[in-house]
């Protein structure tokens, strides 16, 4: 088979599409946000290239890191939630029977055929006051009432009073766990699946029970799925601004509306700019602390 070096002409026009648009979409936008975040915001709203790094200064202000440690916290347990959900669920996947694996990976996809914008709102129909959730409480509720008052006890249970579900830091969880769940069962599945079922029969007939060989076995070789959809799951739940601008309330602002609110209605681009490029460096030091971990493990998988 012939190298690449030998056609070297062939190699490069396959090469130029991909690397034209890597240039033109990603670098070179990158390279804006990077020179804007150096300047500055002049007294008409332009921006001046001033070479200054008060921008980043300004990131470490007390509000910000608030709006910062907020915003780790909510996809610290949108991780966690993803990770106790998904991985029974990836797990189940993967020892089904052969004709059930598709259908059953169609459904964990199923969310992306719809606009995310749309199963937003959805959870807005869901936890509102007058919700479906809210209106299956009072039925119940309701139901118990005549149930007691047929034993004599007309008022046991009080007057309906609907749960407060919305516009809250709970209704931004209960959003980002399910736009982001099946960022976790994928991986998951992808490693479960490759799973050498010799170690858990080895595993059986040594004297191990389920638990056991659930934490010894399974867990420790399903680590680079895990990492993997750990790793998914806490970066795009930490820049999501969708779910608290609609389900939040005033206080569950997160990194992800500071940054869109300073290159929308505050028009303050270079500030704007730093935050963003702050929170790609983040990015890349999870990419680079899980890269860290399977090298240490003698493992590669990339991201």
């Amino acid at each position: 088979m012939e190298t690449w070096r030998k056609r070297r002409t062939l190699f490069l026009a396959l090469l130029a599409p991909g690397t034209l648009w890597l240039v033109v979409f990603f670098t070179l936008p990158l390279v804006l946000i990077a020179l804007y975040s150096v300047s500055e915001q002049g007294d008409a709203g332009e921006t001046i290239l001033t070479l200054t790094f008060e921008n980043y200064g300004r990131a470490f202000d007390w509000v910000t890191l608030g709006i910062l440690w907020k915003s780790f916290w909510i996809a610290s347990a949108v991780t966690a939630a993803c990770l106790v959900m998904g991985f029974p669920l990836a797990l189940g996947i993967a020892f089904a029977p052969r004709p059930w694996k598709t259908p059953l990976l169609a459904l964990v996809a199923l969310p992306f055929w719809t606009n995310l914008l749309i199963r937003t709102y959805a959870w807005i129909a869901v936890l509102r006051t007058k919700g479906h959730l809210n209106n299956a409480l009072e039925w119940t509720h309701a139901k118990g009432q005549a149930a007691f008052a047929a034993l004599g006890w007309p008022d046991a249970l009080g007057p309906f009073v609907p749960l407060e579900l919305l516009y809250n830091d709970w209704a931004v969880i209960i959003a980002l766990v399910h736009i982001h769940l099946p960022f976790m069962v994928l991986p998951l599945y992808a490693v479960l699946e490759k799973l050498d079922r010799a170690h858990l029969e080895a595993s059986l007939d040594l004297g191990a029970g389920h638990g056991r060989t659930f934490r010894s076995v399974i867990v420790p070789l399903s680590m680079p799925g895990l990492a993997t959809g750990t790793v998914l799951v806490f970066i795009l739940a930490l820049g999501n601004f969708v779910a608290a601008d609609l389900l939040g309330g005033s206080d569950s602002m997160m990194i992800g509306n500071l940054i869109a609110q300073q290159f929308g209605a505050s028009s303050d681009w270079p500030y704007g700019s730093a935050l963003s490029l702050l929170l790609l460096y983040a990015t890349f030091l999870f990419l680079w602390l899980r890269a860290l971990g399977h090298r240490r493990r003698g493992e590669w998988a990339p991201a």
